[in-house]
């Protein structure tokens, strides 16, 4: 039975948290320690949850939540209308995809045990 692409994700998570408990050190590697888990603002959280996830989750929570309300611009795609809970994590009504990630970055921290 193949195996969908959200539970090779959560595998691939439950792994790298195995690693971190076993080792105590980030999981580093080719992947550069992306699937460390990370933690939400409370700002964040409104839209992804609350749970620690791997970077590269929040990121692919934040697109579904952004295709999901319709907030690119129809124009530009590459734009994102930000609606209120967004602004809270932009600060200002729009941003391009590429400044997405820069702050994203002021809403993500590690993981706290």
């Amino acid at each position: 039975m193949a195996r969908t692409k959200e539970q090779r994700g959560e595998q691939e998570t439950a792994a790298a948290e195995k690693k971190v408990k076993a080792t105590g050190k980030p999981v580093g590697g080719a992947r550069g320690g992306i699937t460390a888990p990370v933690t939400p603002s409370p700002e964040l959280a409104d839209i992804i949850g609350k749970d620690d996830l791997p970077r590269s989750e929040a990121v692919k929570k934040i697109w579904d939540y952004i295709k999901k309300n319709n907030l690119q611009d129809e124009k530009d795609k590459r734009q994102i209308n930000a609606d209120d809970k967004l602004q809270k994590i932009f600060g200002k009504k729009s941003a391009s995809m590429f400044e997405m990630n820069k702050h994203l970055s002021n809403h993500l921290s590690a993981k706290k045990d």
